[in-house]
């Protein structure tokens, strides 16, 4: 007997069948789940600081100086530091880098390097509209030798090829200075939910933040960004692809999770009073204690995982060491993303392309 279906029926049980798919991917993120295991062994031990309290400058300063005799020995080797903040937004400070950030940045760095530091940003929108909407230019003039660097006027790249839409490659332009072996590039991110990636901390404002646009005024106008938003996997896989090509440069990054941005983050959320700065030589290492800080599980973030199993940093919490507060104290649960279950999609089986031939 043939059973024949309406639209309408046939709608309906479509839709049941994707509800229920989504509630099986709900209940999977929120479940735990052992992380996959890394390609690369790796053994190591990463030192991450978490330092908590009611001054997000004096926060900054003080996980720096919590891993010092790390950053010490790397720092009296270059020539000058670059900071690359987080400035998605060129207008709403609560999801770019706070000048406060910067500032215990560079209140560590003026006792112990005497060399230049270029505050450089390759911002989605107008870069120098961004450090002037958040004051950039007067934290400048407060130090010694330290300027602003507009990346994409700058315009000198190094190319990477990536996997666009339908997997073929496509060049993008990253800013030759987070490439420059006499560099100490320092992060400055932000603990945030993200609309395509689950979070954003040290590892996404990198690689993000190393692709170019058109400079001010130039004709025609193009924008490398976008060609890592080819697909829900393609965006994890090509960050992975960048972040192998910046790895041998980074130097230290701090996460200022002071107020983070939960919800419809990495622009529109909003705040979250977690008061705490984490810092690591290790950025792998520094966003698995931020994602624990977030309360988000840790293999759910696709660029993480990928980062971890090629062996770029540590991503196993039992092989990292928390220096100041206890984690479990400043835990919070970022409520995430409104697409979380369409973000989540690149955890699930491949189901778009043909089945394998021969």
């Amino acid at each position: 007997m043939t059973l024949a279906l309406s639209r309408r029926e046939l709608f309906q049980a479509g839709a049941a069948s994707l509800s229920l798919a989504m509630a099986a991917r709900r209940a999977a993120a929120q479940s735990p789940a052992p992380l996959p295991p890394p390609l690369v062994p790796n053994d190591t031990r990463a030192a991450v600081s978490l330092m908590k309290g009611e001054d997000r400058r004096r926060n900054v300063y003080n996980a720096l100086m919590a891993i010092d005799h790390q950053i010490a020995p790397a720092l009296k080797h270059k020539k000058y530091v670059v900071i690359k903040p987080n400035n998605v937004s060129t207008v709403r400070q609560l999801a770019s880098t706070h000048p406060d950030a910067v500032r215990g940045m560079l209140d560590y760095l003026s006792e112990r390097f005497h060399g230049p530091v270029m505050i450089s940003e390759a911002s989605a929108g107008e870069t120098m509209e961004g450090f002037e909407t958040f004051h950039y230019p007067q934290v400048a003039r407060e130090y010694k030798r330290v300027s602003l660097l507009d990346l994409n006027a700058e315009a000198k790249y190094q190319v990477l090829p990536v996997l666009d839409f339908d997997l073929h490659l496509t060049p993008v332009r990253l800013a030759a200075r987070l490439l420059d072996p006499e560099a100490f590039v320092m992060c400055s991110a932000i603990l945030k939910t993200h609309n395509t990636v689950v979070a954003t901390l040290s590892v996404k404002n990198m690689c993000l933040g190393a692709p170019l646009h058109n400079a001010p005024k130039e004709k025609p106008e193009w924008n490398d960004k976008r060609r890592y938003h080819g697909g829900v996997r393609q965006t994890h896989y090509d960050m992975f692809l960048t972040a192998q090509k910046l790895r041998p440069f980074w130097g230290a990054t701090v996460i200022d999770g002071y107020e983070g941005m939960e919800g419809n983050g990495p622009s529109a959320g909003t705040p979250v009073p977690s008061r705490v700065a984490i810092a690591s030589m290790d950025y792998i290492a520094a966003d698995r204690v931020g994602v624990e800080a977030m309360g988000v599980r840790a293999e759910n973030i696709g660029y993480l995982l990928y980062c971890w199993q090629a062996g770029l940093g540590q991503y196993d919490l039992n092989r990292i060491d928390i220096i100041g507060e206890n984690l479990a104290s400043v835990r919070r649960t970022y409520r995430q993303h409104n697409d979380i279950d369409r973000e989540l999609q690149w955890m699930g089986p491949m189901l778009d392309l043909p089945p394998k031939l021969g």
